[in-house]
């Protein structure tokens, strides 16, 4: 075979075995409901699953089948509407199942050579190629009245359709760098990437069965300072408050439509994404203090970040 193909059967044959298809559903008094299919990669050798949020979605349980012919039930142990990420369980007490290793999608370079498994329109074990398109893609994920950015999405061009969601894309030595997510057209797919900010997820919904954010209740954006200002300050923009949400951490707080945040306990913010990089669990209820731009005039303000209900 060429080298090409080498790579890509070496990858198939590593991780055909800890990628599976998934059939999820809900236990009602009428019998059990299907709510849909996708993927799930095999991530720990006691049986634990990685895989899409909305492949999960609305299910309490479900059956995972193995490229081998076996089937094994699911149960759900957490998911995060936010990142689109899920933790699921099969039973591994009988035996040690195969696990896929958990990668580094921080160390892609656009034209990479990746590799995506998955259950495709329900076809178990289907192996597709391409290359790393682009990367730090932004992908809003959303859950009840919490919105979240996706950073850093991996797009890709080996082909993607329904049932793909949950499943693997890897890299040439077989390390999972990335959770199939979305197809947004032809020859266009996303994937969650694996990196610090996903294993730090995936440990709150191994330990938790969720994750904790904080939330100050703004809709803004990236605002270029006046220019005596970024001088002044080195920099180029800041936050750009559009809306405050009523009742609000940041409506208590005093921030107004139109005020421009400069930082937040110290460290510079620009844009959306920084700001929410801030907001983790233990942000929660915790003082914080805002330093921003009003009218010309920087001024000062604290506020006590709460929950993000998801």
């Amino acid at each position: 075979m060429d080298a090409y193909s080498e790579v890509v059967t070496r990858v198939a044959d590593h991780l055909l075995p800890r990628v599976v298809q998934v059939r999820m559903g809900r236990r009602q008094s009428s019998g059990w409901r299907p709510t849909g299919s996708g993927s799930a990669v095999v991530f720990t050798p006691d049986g634990y699953l990685l895989t899409a949020a909305h492949v999960v979605a609305d299910a309490d349980s479900g059956t995972a089948l193995f490229t081998d012919g076996a089937e094994r039930r699911v149960e759900i142990v957490g998911r995060d509407p936010l990142s689109d990420l899920a933790v699921a369980k099969v039973d591994a007490s009988r035996e040690r199942l195969d696990a896929a290793t958990l990668g580094d999608a921080d160390r892609l370079r656009v034209g990479q050579l990746v590799v995506a498994v998955g259950s495709p329109l329900g076809l178990t074990g289907t192996v597709t190629a391409g290359v790393v398109s682009a990367l730090g893609r932004s992908l809003a994920a959303r859950a009840g009245a919490g919105t979240r950015v996706v950073e850093n999405v991996i797009q890709t061009d080996a082909a993607l359709n329904p049932g793909n969601s949950g499943g693997a894309l890897a890299d040439s030595s077989g390390e999972v760098v990335g959770i199939n997510t979305a197809v947004a057209g032809i020859g266009l797919g996303l994937a969650i990437p694996i990196g610090a900010g996903t294993r730090r997820i995936v440990a709150s919904l191994l330990h938790d069965g969720r994750v904790r954010r904080a939330w100050l209740g703004i809709a803004g954006a990236r605002r270029p300072l006046p220019g005596r200002v970024s001088r002044r300050l080195g920099r180029p923009a800041g936050i750009g408050v559009e809306e405050v949400v009523p009742g609000s951490p940041a409506a208590a707080a005093g921030l107004r439509s139109g005020d421009l945040i400069l930082d937040v306990d110290g460290q510079a913010v620009a844009d959306a994404g920084d700001l929410q990089r801030l907001m983790l669990d233990e942000a929660i209820g915790r003082a914080v203090r805002l330093r921003i731009l009003r009218v010309g005039e920087v001024v000062e303000l604290r506020a006590v970040p709460g929950e993000l209900a998801a």
